[in-house]
């Protein structure tokens, strides 16, 4: 047997950064918490008493952090719950071409190319308006189990 009969490409993922394990009745209100697959912003949180056979439950309701959609959970308050790697992002906004799409500047000098503009209405309107106008823009952009997406924006002045 050859080495090369054995050859396996490297592209597994094993998921451990996307996601973490806590215990449902530590999650709090303003927490993140992975409801039906997807990244949500904890809004309300209640946890019933123990019935007769054991457990108290915690019901959550959560705001999915890039859709806006409300999605809810009951779970055990004893189990663990998904958290999500929440990360958020600075990059500096170079352009914007005509298909959607924004180039940034990374903090290393490097071009990201890959991310839309947000599907928010206000906040699409102030990064195209401050753009046409010339200024110097930051977009924060948060990333979480595979997924990004510019959620705020910060104006530092004009260019030069």
């Amino acid at each position: 047997m050859s080495d090369d009969e054995h050859h396996f490409d490297h592209k597994a993922d094993a998921g451990a950064s996307k996601t973490y394990p806590q215990q449902a009745g530590t999650i709090r209100k303003n927490a993140y918490i992975v409801i039906k697959q997807r990244p949500c912003k904890v809004v309300e949180v209640s946890t019933s008493k123990t019935g007769k056979h054991g457990h108290a439950k915690c019901h959550f309701v959560g705001i999915d952090i890039f859709t806006g959609k409300k999605l809810e959970d009951i779970v055990p308050s004893s189990h663990n719950c998904d958290v999500p790697e929440v990360v958020r992002t600075d990059y500096q906004l170079i352009d914007i071409s005509e298909d959607g799409f924004v180039s940034l500047l990374t903090d290393s000098g490097d071009t990201k190319d890959d991310l839309r503009l947000p599907t928010d209405d206000s906040l699409l309107s102030q990064i195209k308006d401050g753009f046409g106008e010339g200024k110097d823009l930051v977009v924060t952009v948060m990333s979480a189990m595979g997924e990004e997406q510019i959620c705020a924006l910060k104006d530092i002045g004009p260019k030069n």
